[in-house]
């Protein structure tokens, strides 16, 4: 137990560290993590891939807060547009907890693996938003936009800002603006997933000791100390460190990670 516990530590400074970098949220290394250690406990147990996003998630919770703080203090959350976002998020991600409950476990590692390449594609090839010039749009449209990165990203376990932060730079929303804004998004997407998570695993029989619903809690406990912890010194190393480089070739792991399991049999 000591050793996994070291081992949840190890994965929350590495995701740590790549969020304070890289501006990546943690479900992209987490979920991927997790089954990994899960594979190397020899773990077979038939809801591993919903407790490794479930998990995930309550992770973006306590990360959330820390980030949301960070940003708050430097003016660069827009609160009213988040407060426009927020409906959608809550019922989006709630929803999309609901639905990964009903799908297979394989499944949904694949539909991970795909999004996993698809933000990694991204990742590698992307550019300015120079020349764009969308018009950020009204209240029902703002819903309706959040609820559909409320529902994939809690079918995936991330906080939405690879979702959220191209739209909001799309919509002429200055980029430090849009980062801060997405960060605060990510709190309700978190909240509504965890909790749809926890009620639909609550009497799940495939789930792993010390759990309550889907999330493995030991895990989150972990992760969010060392994650948290190890932050400041992402946001440190990228004043002097090649973050767009770095960004490429996190892509490119990103990339063969999504299609390991996207392909997995």
């Amino acid at each position: 137990m000591l050793g996994i516990l070291l081992i949840y530590l190890v994965m929350g400074s590495v995701a740590g560290v790549l969020a304070g970098l890289l501006g990546i949220g943690g479900g992209a290394v987490l979920v991927p993590g997790l089954l990994a250690v899960f594979a190397l406990q020899n773990i077979d147990a038939p809801a591993m891939v919903h407790q490794a996003i479930a998990t995930s998630l309550a992770c973006v919770v306590f990360t959330a807060l820390s980030s949301i703080r960070a940003h708050h203090r430097h003016g660069s959350v827009d609160w009213p547009l988040v407060g426009r976002l927020a409906p959608g998020l809550l019922v989006g991600s709630l929803l999309g907890a609901v639905v990964a409950d009903q799908i297979n476990g394989l499944v949904l590692q694949r539909i991970f693996g795909v999004a996993a390449l698809l933000i990694g594609l991204r990742m590698i090839f992307q550019r300015g938003t120079e020349g764009r010039a969308l018009a950020l749009p009204g209240a029902p449209a703002l819903t309706a936009i959040g609820g559909a990165i409320g529902g994939l990203s809690a079918l995936i376990g991330i906080g939405g800002g690879s979702l959220t932060v191209p739209f909001l730079s799309a919509c002429r929303v200055p980029m430090v603006r849009a980062v801060g804004t997405s960060a605060a998004c990510g709190l309700p997407i978190a909240l509504a997933g965890v909790t749809g998570f926890v009620l639909t695993g609550w009497h799940e029989p495939g789930r792993m000791p010390h759990s309550i619903g889907y999330v493995l809690w030991p895990a989150v406990v972990g992760i969010t100390i060392a994650s948290m912890l190890a932050a400041p010194l992402g946001a440190r190393l990228a004043h002097w460190l090649p973050a767009r480089q770095l960004k490429r070739g996190f892509g490119v792991l990103l990339c063969i990670i999504g299609l390991r399991l996207a392909l997995s049999a």
